[in-house]
């Protein structure tokens, strides 16, 4: 118990610590709280033209858009929980100290990938009442429940996966962000955020299958327009293919971080900082 208790706090360590980073770097977060709500509002009002061509389709298409946009943008911020902090740590000088703290890297990760989860969810809250606000949208058949279990859900898996890709800037500082930015950019690509995937050429059709943001989408899609339930088969068929990939891209991604780590400190590399 008193083990389970020292995890306990040393995990919640690390998610105010994220919090006092976010503080030190508050004007990005404006920044890119700004961006996706404009980002949010100009793909969102394709859909709102639609009305001149099917007018019956325009509710439809909003919130097609809408899902698709702010979706995005909470994966994202949960993807890159744990990406950016390495970063940030890199720049700060600090990821040694880190390192050496008498703690287990699973904690670690785990008390960066809560914080990005909180994160994320108070930065797609914010775009949603804001973008929302220019928009009069039909949410009467909206099943809230089953739309907040597969985000939720979907962001174990993204943790995941982006636990894996914080390896990119653990050894390279500069390059290893821009390459992390590539594989969301691929992601966001191959998802169906914007369009369905069965527009997209085969052989990339493959790559949606594996992707975890395809499933939240299709997802919220079901819970929001059609009000699926969480226990319905077409729900189900988005939910068991999440379960598996946080199943498997966790510990994948921590047991790589690992190796990566270890690389470093043989190497040197954390000591290339700025």
């Amino acid at each position: 118990m008193a083990a389970l208790m020292h995890a306990g706090r040393a995990t919640y360590a690390f998610f105010e610590r994220n919090w006092n980073l976010t503080k030190r770097y508050l004007a990005w977060e404006v920044v890119w709280v700004i961006f996706n709500i404009v980002n949010s509002l100009s793909v969102t009002f394709i859909g709102l033209s639609a009305k001149q061509f099917a007018p019956q389709m325009v509710n439809h298409l909003i919130l097609t858009f809408l899902i698709g946009s702010s979706v995005w943008t909470y994966l994202s911020v949960t993807f890159e929980g744990v990406t950016d902090m390495i970063t940030i740590e890199r720049w700060e000088g600090t990821i040694e100290h880190t390192f050496m703290a008498p703690i287990s890297r699973f904690t670690h990760l785990v008390g960066s990938c809560w914080y990005a989860v909180a994160h994320g969810l108070l930065f797609t809250a914010v775009q949603l009442l804001v973008v929302c606000a220019f928009f009069s949208l039909d949410l009467s058949h909206a099943n809230y429940l089953s739309a907040i279990f597969i985000m939720l859900l979907g962001s174990i898996s993204f943790i995941g996966m982006g636990i894996g890709a914080s390896i990119l800037p653990l050894l390279f500082t500069e390059r290893g962000t821009q390459m992390s930015f590539i594989v969301r950019a691929v992601l966001l690509l191959v998802s169906g955020v914007y369009y369905p995937i069965d527009v997209l050429p085969v052989w990339m059709q493959y790559m949606a299958y594996v992707s975890p943001a395809t499933y939240v989408i299709q997802g919220l899609k079901e819970a929001l327009i059609n009000g699926a339930s969480i226990w319905s088969p077409v729900m189900w068929a988005n939910t068991w293919p999440l379960i598996i990939a946080g199943i498997v891209t966790i510990p994948v991604g921590i047991y790589i971080f690992g190796i990566a780590e270890r690389y470093a400190k043989r190497t040197g590399k954390l000591k290339r900082n700025g």
